[in-house]
Order: C-alpha cells, then structure tokens, then sequence
C-alpha cells in the first residue's frame, strides 16, 4: 500500500505556519523508502490513494501507565475503545499529579485495544501544538488518515538519533519511553533499566551517531535512517487521533480495518500466512475446475449412453436431436402399428375418467385432442379425491373456464 509518512516539525506552540518545513517518506509498498526529503506543506507530493501517516517526534510525547477504572472503558462496535467525554475527565483526574502543565492543556491517547481491567499506556502531548503542527497540512488540502508516535513502549530497544553534537539515547520497552542525553552513564542506566540481559538489548543507531553509540556500547550496533525509522513508526497499531482529533466512529473503525488489512498483506511476519492463503486459493481453483471437469465428462457420458439407446433400439433414427421427445414418438408409432392403446389414446383416458369420477357426475360434452380431454358438464370444484385417483393412473386435472382438461401427467409414458 502506498503510504506518505510526514513528521510533524518541533516547533514551539502556535509556531508552526505555511513557511514550516516537514519531513517526509515516500513508500510503494509499505516496507521500503522509496524517497525523502523535506518541504512546505502546500509542496509536499500529493498523496493520490496513498494513505497519509503523521508522526509525532519522541521529544514532544510524555509516556504514563494508568488504571483505568471499572466501567470508564466503552468499546466501539469494531472494536478500539470510544473517545468520550467522561473518558477524557477520567484521564485528566488520573494523571493530574504527574503532569508538569495542565491536563486541559494536553491531548491523551490510550494505547490500541486498551484493557478494561489492566494497566493502560497513555501518551500525551502539548494540545495547542499538535494542533498547530497539523494546521499547515490541513491548509494544504492533506487528510491526514493516522496520527502515530515516533516511538511506542513495544518492543525492548535503545536508539542513538541526532547528531554528534546533540546526541540522544531513547529507551523503549515496558517501562515506557524515556528520552536522555547520549551518554556512558545514561546508556549505562538505560541497560539497567531493561528486563533483558544488556547484552541481549537491540541498540540501533542513526549513522550520525553510530560511531559514538558504538564507543560508548563497547560493541557494534544496528544502523537504522531516520526515514527507515519513520516507515517502522507508521507500521505499529498506534494512533494518536482520538478525542478531539479523531474523526467520526465510522472513519475510525474504517482506518482500524485499513491499517490491520496492511499489516495482514505486508507485514514480514505475516509472509507464511500470505504464501499457504494463495496457495490454498489456486488448490480450491484447480480443484473446482477439476470437479466441474469431471462433472461434465460424467454428462457427457450419460448424454451418450441416453443417443446410443435410442440409436440401438429404433435403427431407423439417423439424427439424434431430442433422445426422450423422439424415443417416445418412435413409441407411440409402435403402439399404433400394433393396435395397443396409449395414455394419450382418448379410450385410456375415459376409462381412468371413469374409474375416478363418482357415479352421480357425468358429462354433458366433449373436446378430444391426443393427449388431451376437455370436458363440460363436470363441477370445477373436483373433489380431492377424484384428484388423487387421476394422480394414481398418470393423469392431470385442471379447471379451464367452465371445462375440465385431463391430461396425462409429464411423468406418465406416451
């Protein structure tokens, strides 16, 4: 899927404007930079059917693990929880102690798929800045479809990002995010701090500060670009659009639905997956294909058997056009020729008329055509008796008007 990925400049609060400069990356399909580079946000590409992803820097994000409690988490109908009002109060009441501005001042966002009766990652960041930040875009004409954090406490890592000069070190993982000056002694601690063996801690570097991450470390580390870092931060299920900044319930259950359906096509993880459902697909496609062949072939056969039949009892047929209409013609000829009388035959039809009818009725008229008997004088009402015992010799009643038509029935022999 093409994605755009911009990140939000760090400007101070009502700073950004239409002389902003954003960083972005362009993707084909989700999993290599295409490009990067920065512009204004009336010059940024347009994003045409690619899906338009903000990131929001480290520096600007605060982390915080709360409890939530019972009853203040309302689900949405596809899922994710609802942004309410009541939700907003109970985050405000909740980290009121640990916040260096005022709660209404700041913007939250819970973690994808919060629990109801756990612990609870939320993000928050200046409101009147990310609103800023965002004005220039949605001047621009750009919708902007996800709102993510640059970094997540998901996986375990440590990650040098800058330059030389202003190096810092992030921490990721179940502690949260922690951003501190590229150092011995913070790199130290933040090795400490992780769950994992330090020697086992992914340490990822920018390649501005690979040489000093690998100093200060006493071994190699991973070189990752600050756009391949932006790509990964758009792949994670985090999305900071909510509250004020989220759009309608549909919208969101819509981009919740788009964002797993891109995972699901090019998520690495996932490429097993994608191979065995393709590889089922073209087996049910060769097996139904197999099926209908032999299904035909089946039809043929019978088709076949039916002329062969026809062909081998009556020699002088020559064409086969309509086995059944023409083996029961060659019938009925039969018939005549040898003076017997068929179910069509106006005697074989009286008699079974005859044997169903009660005594008291009787007619006072008659139309016969092979194959069918119009009679007057008879109620139009027949009892279902008189019915049942017609059905039981090969016959059909039926009223016409102020007749009665018997016929034999479709199943009844010539």
């Amino acid at each position: 899927m093409s994605t755009l990925i911009v990140l939000l400049p760090l400007e101070p609060s009502g700073a950004a404007s239409a002389t902003s400069l954003f960083d972005y990356v362009r993707t084909a399909d989700g999993r290599h930079v295409d490009s990067h580079d920065r512009a204004l946000a009336t010059l940024l590409p347009a994003a045409g059917g690619a899906e338009l992803v903000v990131v929001v820097p480290a520096q600007a994000l605060s982390w915080h693990r709360v409890e939530l409690p019972k009853g203040s988490l309302q689900r949405s109908a596809l899922g994710g929880s609802s942004s309410t009002p009541r939700l907003r109060a109970v985050l405000e009441g909740l980290l009121e102690d640990r916040l260096l501005e005022e709660p209404s001042e700041l913007h939250f966002a819970l973690q994808p798929d919060a629990p109801a009766d756990g612990p609870v990652w939320v993000a928050a960041c200046n409101r009147a800045w990310l609103r800023s930040a965002l004005a220039p875009l949605e001047a621009a004409k750009h919708r902007v479809a996800r709102i993510v954090p640059e970094f997540a406490p998901d996986a375990v890592r440590l990650q040098a990002i800058g330059s030389p000069e202003q190096a810092q070190l992030v921490s990721t993982g179940p502690h949260g995010v922690s951003l501190l000056p590229l150092g011995a002694a913070t790199l130290a601690m933040a090795l400490g701090a992780q769950a994992e063996a330090p020697e086992n801690v992914d340490i990822v570097a920018e390649p501005g500060v690979a040489a000093l991450a690998e100093q200060l470390a006493q071994r190699p580390v991973r070189l990752q670009q600050a756009a391949e870092r932006w790509l990964a931060a758009a792949h994670g299920r985090w999305d900071l659009a909510q509250f004020e900044f989220s759009n309608s319930g549909r919208s969101r259950a819509w981009k919740g639905l788009a964002a797993q359906a891109t995972v699901l096509l090019q998520a690495p993880q996932w490429q097993a997956a994608r191979w065995g459902f393709a590889l089922l697909l073209v087996a049910q496609l060769v097996g139904l294909n197999a099926w209908a062949w032999s299904e035909a072939r089946s039809l043929d056969a019978k088709r076949s058997a039916i002329r062969n039949t026809l062909t081998q009892t009556f020699p002088g047929v020559k064409v086969v056009v309509d086995a059944p209409v023409q083996m029961g013609r060659e019938l009925a000829l039969l018939r005549q020729a040898a003076g017997a009388t068929s179910a069509r035959d106006l005697e074989a039809m009286l008699s079974a008329l005859g044997t169903a009818l009660p005594p008291q009725y009787s007619a006072t008229g008659l139309d016969f055509a092979p194959g069918e008997a119009k009679l007057k004088g008879l109620p139009s009402n027949t009892e279902q008796p008189v019915l049942d015992a017609l059905r039981s010799q090969g016959y059909s009643l039926r009223s016409e008007g102020n007749l009665l038509v018997l016929q034999p029935a479709p199943s009844a022999a010539p």
